[in-house]
């Protein structure tokens, strides 16, 4: 993943480049003087803000967060749920799909937020007290050492050429998950009842994942029809609805003031994305050539927008200026001093930066730089589900 403008890579690719280099990246985007007021309008409840440490694990962060958040729109108590448990059956899931296409499959620590849900289906859920491995990405666990060997040993297999190999590699990754992500329990204790994995999901999470679902938009192909997600971390090759660019953020509109958070991935390499001041908008000016202190003064205050139309949004998808990089969870909905709105949203880097680990982001940037949308499809406007071609 290449960029051409002012900041160059990504942290997640929602997976392939880490926190730590984007944070290096973006630092320079923020003015220690801001000069935004917001006042939220909407403010749904969600969990503790989480840091992802270096690794490229954000969409396991977002979704799971998001799964949290449902669990209290639902009523439920909420779990701290582990995002590791979800990542390393990713990571298994990966490594039989690069198996079976020989190797013509990226790996990596990308994923999709959908991925949260898939794992949910198929390997259920554990709460962060049960698999309380958090080393990956902050301690000694390297993501990219991590990476690099989980391939290594999955190319090893493809080049042997030994007819009595059988399945080998199947036991070999099993073996270094246990090894680098610490061995999975086959039963557990929560709040005095042992569980499953299976069985936690079904009777404490209690989320149906056939109750989501997810949208995307690019100009090129049918509304209201479904296509496969064209993003390299989208691995397990989803099909997600396409709509108009408009109607990304109507849905979004629709979806938070019924209650319902929304998982969101998105380009965050602009110069306009500011992760210390925790504002994105796309302001009206010319960036070429622009000087170190006129980008500082991008987030001294509220600036008028681009107008953002679906040739702007196409033009950033297929020049790779927006790429799938990031994914946070829509929380809410905020007010700056002269009244427009703008996202709240829930990262997972910390809360080092002004808001606490929450950022606010103009429907602008929403429009212009979203690679997709998950939520319940309770939240999706009746105008709208009607219009879904199945």
């Amino acid at each position: 993943m290449k960029k051409s403008l002012l900041i160059a890579g990504m942290c997640c690719s929602l997976g392939v480049f880490a926190q730590d280099d984007l944070i290096k990246k973006v630092s320079g985007n923020a003015s220690a003087t801001s000069k935004f007021v917001f006042k939220e309008v909407i403010d749904l409840e969600n969990t503790s803000v989480k840091n992802q440490g270096s690794a490229g694990t954000c969409w396991s962060y977002s979704g799971n967060s998001f799964l949290e958040s449902e669990m209290i729109r639902m009523g439920k108590k909420p779990v701290d749920l582990a995002e590791i448990y979800t990542a390393r059956h990713v990571y298994l899931n990966k490594a039989r799909n690069y198996i079976l296409f020989n190797a013509n499959l990226g790996l990596g620590d990308g994923g999709e937020t959908h991925d949260v849900l898939n794992m949910l289906r198929k390997y259920g859920a554990m709460p962060q007290v049960a698999y309380t491995y958090e080393d990956y990405g902050k301690g000694a666990v390297k993501s990219s050492e991590f990476q690099e060997q989980f391939k290594a040993i999955l190319d090893a297999y493809i080049k042997n050429e030994d007819p009595k190999k059988g399945i080998s590699w199947v036991k070999d990754i099993d073996n270094y998950l246990d090894e680098k992500l610490g061995k999975l329990p086959s039963t557990f204790t929560y709040e005095g009842k042992q569980y499953t994995p299976q069985s936690f999901a079904k009777e404490v999470v209690g989320i149906n994942p056939d109750d989501y679902i997810e949208f995307s938009s690019y100009q090129d192909s049918p509304y209201y029809q479904k296509m496969v997600l064209p993003v390299p971390d989208n691995w397990s090759y989803d099909l997600v609805y396409n709509v108009p660019m408009k109607e990304l953020t109507d849905i979004i509109d629709n979806a938070l003031a019924k209650g319902y958070t929304i998982a969101w991935s998105t380009d965050v390499s602009e110069p306009y994305f500011s992760w210390r001041n925790g504002v994105a908008h796309v302001p009206d000016i010319d960036l070429t050539g622009i000087t170190a202190e006129q980008k500082k003064q991008i987030f001294d205050g509220p600036l008028q927008e681009k107008q953002v139309t679906e040739d702007l949004r196409t033009e950033g998808l297929y020049s790779l200026s927006t790429t799938d990089d990031h994914a946070m969870q829509i929380v809410g909905l905020a007010k700056d001093q002269n009244g427009k709105e703008y996202y709240k949203v829930k990262n997972s880097w910390g809360t080092s930066n002004d808001y606490k680990g929450y950022l606010y982001v103009s429907k602008a940037f929403v429009q212009l730089k979203s690679t997709g949308i998950l939520l319940n499809k309770d939240g999706v406007p009746k105008s709208i589900k009607s219009k879904l071609q199945s």
